[in-house]
């Protein structure tokens, strides 16, 4: 059976960061390899196996040129109000939570926020498949 364990990302500065996911989501560095000319830093939480792994290539200076594809990382709540509220107060400026539905009923709320390096993560209520 295959099991998904991580998504990665490239960041410019491991500090901030980490210092956002804990901040907005409760990752925690699981592990971190730091190596000649890049670092592996592993992010997770107690609520899943699954982890979020930060690239921090040294000497890199300019962002990441993100592109034009839509890729985003998501997490779950139980209280999506009181997460989007948390974050906006913690200043981290989450976008306006959007109602998604298909065939008249609900299939997800959400809103997105931006990670130091522009990367759009989604905060999904826990509903239906979302969970």
């Amino acid at each position: 059976m295959v099991k998904a364990i991580h998504s990665m990302i490239r960041v410019l500065d491991e500090a901030r960061s980490v210092a956002f996911y804990e901040q907005a989501f409760g990752l925690t560095v699981a592990d971190r390899y730091d190596f000649d000319d890049f670092t592996l830093v592993y992010l997770r939480n107690d609520a899943a196996d699954f982890e979020l792994e930060l690239t921090v290539n040294k000497g890199r200076t300019e962002p990441y040129a993100l592109g034009d594809g839509y890729g985003h990382i998501a997490f779950c709540v139980d209280d999506l109000e009181a997460e989007h509220a948390r974050l906006e107060a913690a200043g981290l400026s989450p976008r306006k939570i959007v109602s998604f539905e298909r065939d008249g009923e609900l299939m997800a709320r959400f809103f997105f926020v931006a990670d130091p390096d522009g990367y759009q993560v989604e905060v999904l209520l826990r509903h239906g498949r979302y969970r």
